[in-house]
Order: C-alpha cells, then sequence, then structure tokens
C-alpha cells in the first residue's frame, strides 16, 4: 500500500477521474436515451446496473485496449452497431406487452448501455490505460469513482429528454456522430484519411444524418402502419 502516499500515485487519479469527466459525456446521453422510456423506478435500476457493469467491461477493455485497436475492420463493425443503435433508441421500438414488457424492456435497455460504451469507449480507454502507466490498482479506482458521475449525468439527461424532447433527437445525432468517426477510425481506412482528413468529419456527419433522417423517416411512417394494420 505504499503507493497510497506517492504523489504520483493521486496525480494519476486525479487525471484519470478528469478524463472520464470529459469522455463520459457521450456515455450518459447513451444511457439516459436507452432508460428514457422506462418506468421511474426501472429507469433507476437500469441507470446504475448499466453504468456499474460498463464501468467493469471498461476495466477489462482498458487492459486489451491497444491490441483491439490493431484489428482490421473491428471498429467498422462497431461504428455501424452504434449507427443501428441509434436508430432504434430515436425510434424507440419495443417488444413485449404488460409485466414481461417492463422486465425485457429493462434488461434490453441494460444491454444497449453496455454494447454502445463498449463501441464507444475503444478509443476512449487508450488514454485512461496510457494514465494509469499499468498500475491496475489506480485503474480500477479511477473508473469506480467514475460511476457516479456517470450515473448522475445520465439522471439528469433524463429529466432534460422529459422536458425537452428534441434532446432525443440530438441524443441519437451524437450517437450517429460518434457511429460514423468510429467507421473511419479503423485501422483498414488510416490511408484514406492521412490523405483527406475532412472525410472524418463527412462521415461522422453522414452517421448523424443517416441516423435521424431514418429514424425521424420511420416515426413518420408508424402512425400510417397502425391505422392500417387497425
Amino acid at each position: 500500500m505504499e503507493f497510497l502516499s506517492s504523489a504520483d500515485f493521486w496525480i494519476g487519479l486525479v487525471k484519470i477521474i478528469w478524463i472520464n469527466i470529459i469522455l463520459s459525456g457521450d456515455n450518459a446521453v447513451v444511457i439516459a436515451l436507452a432508460a428514457r422510456s422506462l418506468p421511474p423506478e426501472q429507469q433507476k435500476k437500469a441507470v446504475m446496473f448499466g453504468s456499474g457493469a460498463a464501468v467493469v467491461l471498461r476495466i477489462v477493455l482498458t487492459v486489451v485496449a491497444a491490441k483491439l485497436l490493431e484489428l482490421s475492420f473491428l471498429q467498422i463493425v462497431g461504428g455501424c452497431l452504434l449507427l443501428w443503435i441509434g436508430y432504434q433508441l430515436l425510434t424507440g421500438d419495443e417488444d413485449g406487452e404488460g409485466e414481461s414488457k417492463g422486465t425485457s424492456s429493462m434488461m434490453a435497455a441494460v444491454r444497449t448501455i453496455l454494447i454502445a460504451d463498449l463501441v464507444m469507449s475503444l478509443d476512449n480507454v487508450i488514454a485512461v490505460a496510457a494514465t494509469a502507466q499499468g498500475n491496475m490498482v489506480l485503474l480500477i479506482l479511477g473508473l469506480a469513482i467514475s460511476i457516479p458521475l456517470v450515473i448522475f449525468g445520465s439522471t439528469l439527461m433524463i429529466k432534460l429528454m422529459e422536458r425537452f424532447p428534441v434532446i432525443v433527437t440530438l441524443g441519437a445525432a451524437l450517437i450517429g456522430w460518434v457511429g460514423g468517426e468510429t467507421i473511419m477510425n479503423d485501422k483498414v481506412l488510416h490511408g484514406f484519411v492521412e490523405n483527406a482528413p475532412w472525410l472524418h468529419y463527412v462521415a461522422a456527419a453522414a452517421g448523424a444524418i443517416l441516423v435521424v433522417g431514418l429514424g425521424k423517416f420511420m416515426q413518420a411512417r408508424k402512425p400510417q402502419e397502425e391505422a392500417s394494420a387497425a
């Protein structure tokens, strides 16, 4: 436990907490979007379970992130997955009825949070791992402290989404933006991005437009489909 008296340890801990505050904004949006349609009591459970499990997953991911980022096509698959998640969160597609619907919806929300956090954290955890410099106690402690920050941010976002519905659209656009960025960050596409850096922003904007455009289109069609089915 001698490291606890080390100034480097405490400086590193502050750095990791600060990095997580900065990088957890988009994760808080995903958690809020996934949990917003649940009953208040289930919202709290989904936020707590999703946030806690996501941080544990991020600890594991940090250990292997450098190797994962070397794999070709991984971030392309992850980016496409984020685009799909953004679309689903915007359209609010849910299955099931009654009590079983509530249970399945909460588990679906937690699953969505985990998948999105896994993909969105691929690049972020590199910064955390570099700061920890192999100190697993520092890494785990720093990420564990970030849990309340993510939970607070997610809870605040849910309340804002209830009051200002446009934030839901902006949140889905953010997920689409990150999805487009993730695709262009793949190892296979590095050569294209290096020669034309603007492609990074074009892909990010295209991802946001695709998620919002397709989501709004399907939202507009849903009343017509329900009317024809009735």
